[in-house]
């Protein structure tokens, strides 16, 4: 029975360790291959033979005010958006697992803008919010109001981006937290209840609380996927007006693919990947403590 045993386990390795050395090898080589380049200096156009310059490329990455600045728009971003995705999609999740009227309709249409394609979703909002030919500022000469420059003034872009991505991607919030509040355990909430406990503390004292490990995946999940934002701004604004609404992978693309500066933009890359993990890091222990406090 053993040596049968034994003899199946040979065989399930002799199936998995070639599958896990081809995606292992896959996923390395080009890790090490940009972070070998990231410490040279090289060009595509002119092209330029690799010269090794050492750390001088993530030097100047650290002291440019243009990556600065792309990292503070990609937080405004992000972390807005985030945000809003949370308490709205929280809230939805809230109403439909309390069964409203028409939950099955509402359901599958708050899930349709996230099947969409990001750079569709953002060719829609640019009609949308054109100066000119856009409905909303048809609707503001209708009631008599200017035009207003949503895409050329770069709050109001900032702000467009924000709302863009709340619409797209609240309807993953919404699918997560539902799927957390219908695994919530009945008796719990029939108890509150017989002991006339009021609507908002039962949210509060045993919904949220039970919840918090599940939006703080969530939540995770959310700002991660945001940080890569690109297309929608590239498709949008184009990181303008100027380079207000430039995101940091936004800022790399121009670096590396209008440039041809591989060398910057490998290193701009692993400066991102390595702030990246520290947020990473700081939230995933912020979080942890969160979570024990409410436990």
């Amino acid at each position: 029975m053993n040596a049968a045993a034994h003899s199946q386990d040979r065989i399930k390795h002799a199936f998995l360790w070639p599958a896990f050395l081809i995606v292992l090898l896959i996923s390395l080589f080009p890790l090490i291959y940009a972070l070998s380049v990231s410490f040279q200096t090289m060009r595509l156009v002119p092209p330029t033979p690799p010269r090794f310059v050492g750390v001088s490329n993530y030097a100047d990455v650290l002291v440019s005010a243009r990556f600065w600045g792309s990292v503070w728009t990609t937080a405004i971003i992000v972390f807005a958006s985030v945000a809003l995705q949370y308490v709205i999609g929280f809230a939805l999740a809230l109403a439909l697992h309390h069964n409203v009227p028409g939950a099955a309709l509402y359901r599958v249409t708050f899930l349709l803008p996230m099947f969409l394609a990001p750079v569709c979703v953002a060719l829609i909002a640019r009609m949308i919010f054109h100066p000119v030919v856009g409905p909303v500022n048809d609707l503001f000469t209708f009631l008599g109001a200017p035009n207003i420059p949503f895409l050329t003034q770069p709050k109001l872009a900032l702000a467009v981006l924000v709302t863009i991505e709340v619409w797209q991607w609240t309807p993953f919030v919404v699918l997560l937290m539902l799927a957390g509040l219908q695994g919530l355990p009945a008796e719990v909430f029939e108890a509150a209840r017989v002991d006339n406990i009021p609507a908002w503390r039962r949210f509060r004292d045993i919904t949220f609380p039970m919840l918090l490990p599940l939006s703080v995946a969530v939540v995770f999940i959310r700002l991660i996927e945001g940080f890569k934002i690109i297309d929608t701004v590239f498709v949008l604004t184009g990181g303008g007006p100027g380079t207000s609404t430039e995101t940091v992978t936004l800022y790399a693309y121009n670096e590396g693919f209008k440039k041809f500066n591989i060398g910057m933009t490998s290193a701009l890359s692993f400066v991102f990947l390595v702030v990246i993990i520290l947020f990473g890091t700081v939230y995933l222990a912020a979080a942890q403590r969160l979570t024990r406090k409410y436990a």
